[in-house]
């Protein structure tokens, strides 16, 4: 058990910001297109993180994009995000959002919190 640990703790990253459900994100993911690679950012809200402990942790982002909702789920820990930035706080009670799906509008905003 503890060689599985240490192979796993090679991979966790800790260069992440600690972010709930709510908040909104910036996330920079790395797009390899041919020999080429770029940085492509997505911005939303996080629904969900799965309670997956290690490297098997993941969180999902939504985003209205031309009026239509689009969601991501990143792998936490994954070489392929460049970056993540917190824009706001948002002030919710629950884990998992998943009844953002529903909303539509303004009902769809969440309060910041302080």
């Amino acid at each position: 058990m503890n060689k599985v640990m240490n192979a796993v703790s090679d991979y966790i990253r800790e260069d992440l910001p600690s972010f709930r459900s709510g908040d909104t994100v910036n996330v920079g993911v790395k797009v390899v297109e041919g020999s080429k690679s770029r940085i492509q950012n997505f911005e939303g809200v996080v629904i969900a993180i799965s309670s997956g402990g290690g490297l098997d942790k993941t969180f999902t982002v939504r985003k209205i994009s031309n009026g239509v909702g689009v969601e991501r789920i990143f792998p936490l820990h994954s070489p392929n995000i460049d970056s993540i930035k917190v824009l706001k706080k948002g002030k919710v009670r629950r884990a998992k959002l998943y009844y953002l799906r529903e909303l539509k509008g303004k009902a769809a905003r969440i309060k910041e919190r302080k």
